[in-house]
């Protein structure tokens, strides 16, 4: 028997999913994990559009996220550079930088959590 495979799953499995997004006051959502990523691949590639495509979300839509993020928190998130004959580019700006810091610690701290309350619950079930 090999000792290595993980155990099978079944329907009977139970699991747990959350999500943690950041909002204003109105509940307009702000940061999630999808705003989250998008900021980093922008630092990562430099570009707004090509940040889009690898999330494969519209470049309107990017944008537009990014723009109600930036009107909720009070302040810039990239520094972009209108195209040119070179292309434009943009990049995260210092504060950006902190909130995906933030954002991470944030999600690894909720993560831990959650999976020690979830493991609780877990226990709770078994019969005795």
């Amino acid at each position: 028997m090999d000792d290595d495979k993980p155990p099978r799953l079944s329907k009977k499995d139970v699991f747990l999913n959350y999500k943690i997004w950041l909002s204003g006051i109105t509940g307009d959502g702000m940061i999630d994990e999808t705003t989250y990523r998008l900021l980093i691949e922008i630092g990562e590639l430099g570009s707004l559009k090509a940040a889009a495509d690898v999330q494969k979300i519209s470049y309107r839509k990017a944008w537009g996220d990014l723009e109600k993020a930036e009107e909720i928190l009070g302040y810039a998130l990239t520094d972009k550079q209108r195209g040119g004959k070179d292309g434009g580019n943009s990049a995260l700006t210092p504060a950006a930088l902190r909130l995906l810091e933030a954002y991470h610690a944030l999600q690894q701290t909720f993560d831990d959590s959650v999976e020690e309350a979830f493991n609780a619950f877990k226990a709770k079930l078994k019969p005795e």
